[in-house]
């Protein structure tokens, strides 16, 4: 199996700067949206923390259904003026500057209702910007290495974000000097990693804009793209037939990718409501599970190149079965433990060779249309999931009973995915 050309050269550079861009961004969800501004909010912001939770959650839904109706439109937008990087580089400067914004977040109740408008936006830029990146990906790699450089992206994208959650927890967080001589009076050590996250995210995301080339503008200015990319997304799908493969594949990838959402929103709580986890447990638990689906996103995206995305992503459901049924039979913190962590070495490889797969199957020219529906099957029903595991949990008042939902999820998408053919992989380049 050849390797993808030297990092010397201009096409190995703009990969490499291509894929570091996960590194960049992920300091976003990691240290925002998972960990450190997430428990700041719900804990000394809100009014409680049952409040806080519910606000903290309303807003994320609100964010990620305006990504699922504009991820699709401006796509359209993006295909015919042909350009990506500068929706790139506006949404990647919007999360940024709200991310900084957050700094003001003093922890007093009268902060949350501008708390939630400002995380609810950087989150909607973050996401967005999350479609244009992926759209880069086909132009970028041929099939015969698609899985490699999409493996490693979202390999750096979970060192990149435990790097930062670390130099937070050590700078800031976990400390009695945080950096800077930054007192810890009015939370100013927590509000000030909302500051070197936009730091991150900028500085760190500077060799996607130097070093991945772009496409040419096309021949249309903004209005009339706006125009003409509404008419080609209505086109889209009105002749949905035209485009099945896709369709039946986002389906799919819509119930599983519920299954896998569910399993992150409420592997925390699991964890804490059954086994007893303390906080400071769950973040190490984070952590490690982190740095084991780093791990498999980069191994496995050699497997994806060698056997296809398909498979792949079936090797990684059944992975997710096995721990995910063994995590809701065991007894005890230790064989939690002991299922938990490997659990993630197939998280990763289920969200690279995703992407893998439909970077295989989109159109010439409409790629970041495509993605934007991909987007869009990632968040229309991610309500389910957490609906369903909430209803199952209070009708048979039982955590296990209601993480049991997430198998029903995996194994419905599984079996979706089976009768769909591998993407075409001609390609020897």
């Amino acid at each position: 199996m050849s390797l993808p050309p030297s990092v010397t050269s201009p096409l190995g550079r703009a990969r490499i700067s291509w894929a570091f861009y996960d590194w960049a961004n992920s300091a976003f969800p990691t240290v925002i949206i998972t960990f450190v501004f997430a428990a700041y909010f719900t804990k000394a912001v809100g009014t409680d923390v049952a409040s806080a939770t519910g606000d903290w959650g309303m807003a994320m839904a609100l964010s990620a259904f305006a990504v699922a109706i504009m991820g699709p439109l401006l796509g359209a937008v993006a295909d015919l003026g042909g350009r990506r990087k500068p929706w790139l580089l506006f949404f990647t400067y919007a999360c940024a500057i709200a991310t900084a914004l957050l700094w003001f977040v003093e922890p007093d109740p009268a902060w949350s209702l501008y708390a939630l408008i400002l995380v609810g936006f950087a989150n909607f830029a973050f996401e967005m910007g999350v479609v244009f990146y992926n759209s880069m990906l086909p132009s970028l790699a041929s099939k015969k290495i698609m899985g490699r450089i999409s493996g490693w992206a979202w390999g750096f994208g979970y060192a990149g974000g435990l790097s930062c959650l670390a130099l937070v927890l050590v700078a800031f967080v976990q400390t009695d000097n945080p950096l800077f001589g930054i007192p810890k009076e009015n939370a100013l050590n927590i509000r000030a990693s909302v500051v070197l996250v936009a730091l991150w995210f900028v500085v760190f995301s500077l060799p996607i804009f130097l070093f991945t080339p772009d496409k040419k503008a096309g021949a249309l200015g903004f209005g009339p793209a706006v125009t003409s990319g509404m008419t080609m997304l209505f086109m889209t799908i009105k002749n949905i037939k035209k485009h099945m493969p896709i369709a039946k594949y986002l389906f799919a990838r819509m119930i599983y990718t519920d299954g896998t959402n569910t399993l992150f929103a409420f592997g925390g709580i699991y964890a804490a409501g059954t086994f007893g986890m303390t906080f400071s447990e769950l973040i190490m638990l984070g952590i490690a599970i982190n740095v084991t689906a780093g791990i498999g996103a980069a191994v496995f995206g050699w497997i994806d190149d060698w056997i296809g995305p398909k498979k792949t992503i079936l090797i990684a459901i059944a992975g997710l079965l096995f721990f995910c049924v063994a995590l809701v039979v065991v007894e005890g913190k230790t064989l939690f433990w002991i299922f938990a962590v490997p659990l993630g070495t197939f998280v990763g490889p289920i969200q690279a060779a995703s992407r893998t797969f439909m970077a295989n199957l989109v159109p010439p020219d409409m790629e970041t249309e495509m993605f934007g529906l991909y987007a869009l099957s990632g968040k229309a029903t991610s309500f389910v999931g957490p609906a369903l595991l909430g209803w199952l949990t209070v009708m048979f008042d039982s955590q296990r009973v209601g993480m049991t939902s997430i198998i029903i999820f995996l194994v419905v998408g599984a079996l979706l995915l089976l009768p769909l053919p591998d993407p075409t992989r001609t390609d020897k380049k």
